[in-house]
């Protein structure tokens, strides 16, 4: 293959996912890792891409603003979240006090929580579908009250706000859009910034649920820094992210 066609597959590849290792560059262009450094270091130099440890990240800097609605975002990466979400629930133990985001990644997480911990744990959400497959399942749910949001059918506003500053949680999983080495955990809209906010700085242990492709995103609020939070994803694509937290890849 041409070094002209490789630079085009490892850019239109950083296009969709934002972030790209050597070894699976390797492996998708039957190339060996040692070119496909150097093709990284070019592009790199010639600013197309910014080389990190073990691959490379986009340069796009454009901050997210918008949410996509829960429709929308079932259908990406549903492989991914399933997996996270699997071992994000093995975490709930008897006795915990929950808070389990509104998002579709959390949402994955309900049907793998152990039942048999239904008469010990607690848990509370803001989602109104978590809500309701919780119930059904035949845990003890609460739901705080306030603003339903139509596109990710999450509930915010000050009377949530103000429930959940009261809630002092053993853990907490979070959804985010975006995760920066700068700016941290962040998420589109302003009202479920304030609640992901409240719940981190109310529980013993947090942890963000996020597919690999969310790695660089900047959205327009920030929520958290890294090290607020254990991160649970399939793939992280930049050791650099280590520094600053616990990370736990799955697959």
């Amino acid at each position: 293959m041409l070094q002209e066609e490789r630079f085009e597959y490892i850019l239109t590849e950083l296009a969709k996912k934002k972030a790209v290792k050597v070894s699976n560059l390797s492996t998708a262009l039957a190339t060996s890792e040692s070119t496909i450094r150097r093709d990284i270091n070019e592009l790199d130099e010639a600013g197309k891409l910014r080389k990190v440890f073990g691959g490379a990240v986009s340069l796009s800097n454009n901050i997210n603003t918008v949410d996509a609605d829960m429709i929308t975002r079932q259908s990406e990466n549903a492989r991914q979240k399933d997996s996270i979400a699997k071992y994000a629930a093995s975490l709930i133990n008897a006795n915990d006090f929950v808070f389990i985001d509104a998002g579709t990644t959390t949402e994955h997480m309900i049907k793998y929580i152990d039942q048999s911990i239904s008469s010990s744990a607690f848990f509370v959400t803001n989602g109104i579908t978590h809500a309701l497959l919780l119930n059904k399942l035949g845990f003890r749910v609460y739901v705080p009250g306030g603003i339903l949001k139509q596109s990710t059918e999450a509930i915010v506003g000050t009377s949530a706000a103000e429930y959940l500053e009261k809630c002092n949680f053993t853990k907490c999983f979070l959804g985010a859009n975006g995760i920066d080495t700068g700016k941290g955990f962040t998420t589109p809209e302003m009202d479920e910034a304030k609640i992901k906010n409240i719940v981190l700085n109310n529980t013993y242990m947090s942890y963000v649920l996020s597919d690999s492709t969310k790695f660089g995103n900047v959205s327009a609020v920030t929520f958290g820094k890294i090290k607020s939070a254990c991160i649970i994803t399939d793939e992280l694509p930049d050791e650099i992210y280590r520094k600053y937290t616990v990370i736990e890849e799955v697959k």
